[in-house]
């Protein structure tokens, strides 16, 4: 038998290894189970949850690009109520730590949504801050740093759970916006949301996406989350969600290496679904070949 540990704790919860799922590309497991190993996963990150149930956006939603996807769902979901009433009893039985992201128009419903979800059977929440701030006319929460701060602070001020902000991308300084989130009392930060991008229909001069506009996510991202991740990690102490375009072993070992704490897999669900298992496996080949036990020997090891 193999001495490898993939074993690992992530702010203060323990995990059966390093590797989760993306919000919005995993369901809420139950699709997946003809397909995944529950005892390699990590946790499972459930698709983005809000107040109300939502419809999503109408039209074209997922367009492929190279090396990647668009989409421009809209949030989505049948709502909390029928999460915590419906779906969190049956998903229980997988015995794999639940995160439950959440969205909201106002910081108001941050702290409900998190007050809601202090409950058995959800170990942390995430916080999307990609979503429009609506009294603050329509900027994102989580591309300017008072925003956000107010979304952690109402979230934290209303659950004991473990609150992780995943941060955008789309900012000046990546950064900045993570020693904000540590300095508002976060407890784990995720990394990197979709990138924003567009599509154009050459024969209709329209373009492809519904929304115009859609979050690009899969291997062309890569390289610039991988950055963020390490600029990241070099400013703050918090655990960190490394993802963005994680395909395979060797794209998640890049992730540890730069100082992600654990990773999450997104796109890459869509083409194989059985990827998270096949990452765990190459994962713990990877380790034995380095002569390595121990997951948390390879966290932030990068040589510069």
């Amino acid at each position: 038998m193999s001495s490898v540990s993939l074993k690992t704790e992530f702010a203060g919860i323990k995990l059966n290894s390093p590797i989760m799922t993306a919000s919005g590309t995993f369901g809420f497991g139950e699709e997946f189970e003809d397909f995944a190993d529950f005892s390699t996963l990590g946790a499972i990150v459930v698709k983005g949850t809000t107040l109300e149930p939502r419809n999503g956006n109408r039209g074209i939603r997922i367009a492929e690009t190279p090396a990647g996807m668009l989409n421009c769902i809209g949030l989505e979901n049948p709502g909390v109520q029928f999460l915590v009433n419906e779906i969190l009893p049956r998903i229980g039985k997988y015995n794999c730590p639940i995160i439950v992201n959440i969205s909201g128009n106002t910081v108001e419903e941050y702290g409900e949504l998190a007050k809601i979800l202090d409950i058995d059977g959800v170990k942390a929440i995430e916080l999307n801050v990609s979503c429009p701030n609506v009294k603050e006319g329509g900027i994102a929460f989580g591309v300017e740093p008072k925003s956000m701060v107010a979304v952690i602070k109402a979230a934290k001020k209303n659950t004991g759970k473990p609150v992780i902000i995943k941060l955008s991308p789309n900012v000046t300084d990546i950064a900045v916006m993570a020693k904000a989130a540590e300095n508002a009392g976060a407890d784990a930060v995720s990394l990197i949301n979709t990138l924003i991008g567009m599509a154009i229909d050459i024969n209709t001069c329209k373009p492809v996406l519904g929304n115009i506009t859609g979050g690009l996510s899969g291997p062309a991202v890569k390289p610039v989350a991988l950055r963020m991740v390490w600029q990241v990690r070099k400013a703050i102490s918090l655990p960190i969600i490394g993802m963005g375009g994680i395909m395979n072993a060797q794209d998640a070992i890049e992730f540890f290496l730069a100082g992600a704490d654990a990773v999450a897999i997104g796109t890459a669900n869509f083409v194989e679904p059985d990827s998270t298992v096949k990452i765990y496996r190459d994962l713990k080949k990877y380790l034995e070949q380095k002569n390595l036990t121990d997951i948390r020997d390879l966290i932030g090891k990068l040589r510069t």
